[in-house]
């Protein structure tokens, strides 16, 4: 259940190309190695979601700034080494995919891990099957 939705400020749609970025994240994501070699996360179950904010207030509005606020959530049971090497594992990503766009106008990042209790999990689908190795 490693999600990470990522929301922003609209006026960011132009230049983000969020929808790459998505796709890198999901490719850091599954890179991550726990300390015994094996996937942090689960090809089937990982997921990169972007969305937009189409009326969004940032900062003092004295000019036009962007904001990007990036939230992972995963299940527990992962070591809090792990945790921190797959955050810096995404903020350098994002921080290579934004470097053009901080370079010409102010925009806040936020990279944000939530280790949660769940209070329930119901899960339905077939996609996990398709990565199952033999």
């Amino acid at each position: 259940m490693p999600h990470l939705v990522i929301l922003y400020s609209g006026n960011l749609d132009a230049e983000a190309d969020m929808g790459t970025l998505a796709r890198k994240l999901a490719d850091t994501m599954l890179a991550q190695r726990d300390d015994a070699g094996q996937p942090v996360f689960p090809t089937g179950g990982t997921r990169v979601l972007a969305y937009p904010a189409p009326h969004f207030a940032v900062a003092d509005g004295t000019g036009d700034f962007g904001f990007v606020y990036l939230n992972l959530r995963m299940g527990r049971g992962r070591s809090e080494a792990v945790h921190r090497r797959v955050g810096e594992a995404l903020v350098t990503t994002a921080r290579a995919h934004f470097a053009a766009l901080l370079a010409r106008r102010a925009v806040g990042v936020t990279l944000q891990i939530d280790v949660g209790a769940e209070v329930f999990d119901g899960k339905l689908g077939n996609l996990h099957p398709l990565f199952k190795t033999p």
